[in-house]
């Protein structure tokens, strides 16, 4: 009984809550002049559902096109909508940023506990443990932080603007050392953690890819003390990169905990680059 009401309760979490969030154009690789729908997605094992938020939630949606100066999609003239196809005219690879104010949410005792669990959020649980609150109702202010990365045309060494590997001061921010488009499957990826725009060490860091099988965790690391972290990129398909910490929340907040969820996608295709 106590296993189903666990299930039960993660269940609950996962399904109220689902905060990995991430940005998925409708293709990775487009000739130069295309225009690309670029879907916000909230969800959990890099599948989800388009996300709901209010644009006023957005605090940043920036283009960065190969040696152009950076473009924010934030309509100002119209508070209530976000730009989310983009005209793509620049061959190379370009980098669409996007961040959120913060949003709260409340969870009973054992919810949280599970919640904490599932996400691998150890430093919240062991706290509440030490302080005998797991059964304490959580409080929490989260925030959301993505990138991706879209290649126009073929992928070249004359590509010398690298906006792929730019940090854009996101909160929480997974910046790649190598060009994903320019490897093939087997090869490495180094991707660097950083919080507030420092390495970031010893922080969970997942990698998911969707392909022809169903997703599938490739890896789970935590970042070294450089903040970096190694994955091997297995196969073609879509690739998403994740990794969320929480801390403490300010004094001044009406919340116990403050997360920040971050995550990069990118496609690797086959021997035949497009």
């Amino acid at each position: 009984m106590q296993k189903f009401l666990l299930a039960g309760l993660l269940l609950i979490t996962t399904t109220s809550l689902a905060r990995e969030f991430w940005l998925e154009p409708v293709r990775f690789w487009v000739a130069p002049g295309t225009a690309v729908h670029v879907r916000r997605v909230v969800g959990e094992n890099f599948r989800g559902t388009a996300w709901v938020g209010k644009p006023s939630r957005v605090t940043l949606f920036t283009h960065y096109a190969p040696g152009v100066a950076a473009r924010s999609l934030l309509a100002a003239a119209l508070p209530d909508t976000l730009q989310s196809t983009v005209r793509l005219l620049q061959p190379g690879t370009h980098l669409l940023a996007l961040a959120t104010n913060n949003a709260s949410a409340t969870l009973d005792g054992p919810s949280f506990t599970a919640y904490l669990r599932a996400e691998g959020l150890d430093y919240a649980l062991a706290q509440r443990e030490q302080r005998h609150e797991s059964d304490k109702p959580g409080r929490e202010l989260y925030r959301r932080c993505a990138k991706t990365l879209i290649q126009v045309g073929a992928p070249t060494p004359s590509d010398t603007a690298r906006a792929w590997v730019r940090a854009v001061g996101l909160p929480l921010e997974l910046v790649p050392e190598q060009n994903p488009y320019r490897l093939l499957p087997g090869a490495a990826l180094t991707v660097q953690v950083l919080l507030a725009g420092r390495p970031l060490a010893g922080q969970p860091v997942v990698l998911w890819r969707r392909g022809a099988q169903p997703t599938t965790v490739i890896s789970k690391l935590h970042s070294n003390q450089n903040g970096r972290v190694l994955f091997r990129l297995s196969e073609p398909g879509e690739y998403l990169v994740s990794t969320v910490r929480i801390e403490p929340a300010p004094i001044a907040a009406n919340a116990d905990w403050q997360s920040t969820w971050s995550t990069l996608t990118f496609g690797l295709t086959g021997p035949k680059r497009p």
